[in-house]
């Protein structure tokens, strides 16, 4: 069966305009059309965003049956984090805390989904949805506290797992950890490598690689690339970033 997954940093639907259009990132979504979408910065309850539910108003908007959030910073009124959509099942979610020492709290969302095919048995897909920190030291102490997880250290390297989100990776010094020590493959890299990061970040005129997607497991890459409607220059700072898998 083919699967598509998105990345996205949503800026909480605030675009580069500062105008909060929530209408533009489902315009998004609803061209790109993912399996499963990997969001970061998303609101709750904050009055920035019009004190909205923004994961389940996407969900609802975009008619997914299934979706989780993990919120990891709280605001003066309302709070902020990942949140995962998915057209199938989700069996489990937990939201990992990755914040270090006094920096701004961070996490990765796992959530392992069952994805259906139309004949055999499902897919079990492990599936890690996280934003970083924005100092190398940070991301690499990051890195290392996911890897020490139950959820993530339990999972045998045969499985189908995928690794996404908006790493802050400006020098691309993270993708030897994954494709080195922990036998991943990077979706979102030019020819494979860490030299040539598919651009995402400022999304009018990118010129970093911030948002990433790892994949090791059962999963063949088809393609990948990033979104090239104009409105999603406008709609978030960040441009999404969208990966075809075969899963074998």
């Amino acid at each position: 069966m083919q699967l598509r997954i998105v990345s996205y940093n949503i800026h909480r639907a605030i675009g580069i305009d500062r105008r909060f259009r929530l209408d533009r990132i489902v315009t998004i979504l609803g061209h790109v059309r993912p399996d499963v979408a990997l969001l970061q910065e998303v609101d709750s309850g904050a009055p920035r965003s019009g004190n909205l539910d923004l994961a389940r108003e996407l969900a609802d908007l975009l008619g997914y049956p299934y979706y989780a959030v993990g919120h990891n910073v709280d605001l003066r009124k309302g709070r902020y984090g990942n949140a995962t959509l998915s057209r199938f099942p989700i069996l489990r979610e937990r939201n990992i805390d990755l914040t270090i020492d006094s920096h701004k709290r961070r996490g990765c969302q796992h959530t392992r989904i069952q994805a259906q095919k139309q004949f055999g048995h499902p897919h079990i897909i492990e599936v890690f949805n996280l934003h970083l920190g924005l100092s190398a030291r940070e991301r690499r102490l990051q890195v290392a506290l996911l890897r020490r997880s139950r959820e993530f250290s339990d999972l045998d390297q045969a499985h189908a797992c995928l690794v996404g989100g908006d790493f802050n990776d400006w020098r691309s010094q993270l993708p030897p950890i994954f494709t080195e020590e922990l036998g991943f493959q990077c979706a979102t890299s030019r020819g494979g490598g860490r030299q040539y990061p598919m651009r995402t970040f400022p999304a009018f005129s990118p010129t970093g690689g911030l948002d990433k997607i790892f994949f090791r497991g059962q999963f063949r890459l088809l393609d990948a690339r990033t979104c090239h409607l104009r409105v999603s220059r406008v709609a978030s700072d960040h441009l999404p970033v969208i990966a075809d898998f075969e899963l074998q």
